[in-house]
């Protein structure tokens, strides 16, 4: 079994709480509620408006700061709310790494949402990305998984599709992949990048349309095709369609190529390492059937 990795430091309330009061005293009457442990975080309600970020693992911790660094900016450009930080905490004794209070953004999870309910976001998320995706400044920082030229990943993914078993369209997958690596790399600047973009990441309002974004802790520059894998992440065929269409010419043919690719690239890592996560396993299994439609 292929799953989650364990953390490295275990957080509990108590430690929440404790660096709330000497950090930021003025919000320590405000409730606590654990609401996520993903990978790489651990999230915690506070009170309404509020929730606190922690690095589960020290691999975490670049993560955590990229969100520090970049969100700001990228919240000012967004059309939809995103987890701005407010405060960017320090290392205690009782916790070795920075951590954050950001804001709280109401939402449902497009992962659990019925993907034949989700097309009203379509637009929405199209929009978001155009904000996002500028020219990079110097420095932002390049994630060797993400925003690569897709024959980087060629290794990776020939590997899962070897595994027959839990693979049966394989080689169906396997043509489609190397259609997506025969495209054009991308030769323009470096784009910022969300470089995490899924349902799991992905916030809905009660009508279906765009809430917020999340997790920017794979903020970085590179190829914008990796986000706009999204697509078939996220959409039913007719939805994957309006989206395509909200970019118009801003995007070109061999760009949707290569996000097909991605799409391809991430079902995979999800259904290949999400065997403890059925959220996350639903997830990779809908984004394989999409990449199969085209």
């Amino acid at each position: 079994m292929a799953g989650m990795p364990p953390a490295t430091v275990e957080v509990n309330d108590a430690v929440v709480q404790g660096l709330v009061r000497h950090q930021r005293p003025d919000l320590r009457d405000l409730p606590l509620v654990r609401v996520a442990n993903g990978w790489d975080n651990a999230t915690f309600r506070l009170g309404d408006h509020l929730a606190v970020r922690l690095p589960r693992r020290a691999e975490a911790v670049p993560l955590i700061l990229h969100e520090q660094r970049y969100l700001p900016d990228i919240a000012r450009r967004s059309p939809v709310a995103v987890p701005v930080p407010v405060h960017t905490g320090r290392p205690t004794s009782d916790f070795p790494w920075p951590w954050s209070i950001v804001r709280w953004i109401p939402g449902a999870a497009a992962a659990d949402v019925d993907p034949a309910e989700r097309g009203p976001a379509a637009e929405g998320l199209a929009e978001f990305l155009l904000s996002l995706h500028l020219p990079a400044e110097n420095g932002v920082p390049v994630n060797p998984f993400r925003g690569v030229p897709l024959t980087d990943r060629d290794s990776a993914v020939v590997e899962r599709l070897g595994v027959r078993e839990r693979y049966p369209q394989a080689a169906a997958l396997g043509a489609v992949w190397m259609q997506a690596c025969a495209a054009n790399a991308w030769d323009g600047p470096a784009m910022m990048l969300h470089g995490d973009l899924h349902p799991g990441n992905i916030l809905m309002a009660e009508d279906g349309t765009l809430a917020g974004v999340i997790d920017f802790g794979d903020v970085g520059a590179g190829d914008p095709a990796v986000d706009l894998a999204v697509a078939w992440l996220m959409f039913d065929a007719g939805a994957r369609h309006r989206f395509i269409d909200a970019f118009g010419p801003a995007v070109e043919g061999d760009t949707w190529m290569r996000a097909r690719g991605w799409a391809l690239v991430l079902s995979t890592a999800m259904l290949s390492n999400s065997d403890d996560n059925p959220r996350m396993f639903a997830v990779g299994e809908f984004g394989i059937r999409q990449v199969l439609e085209g």
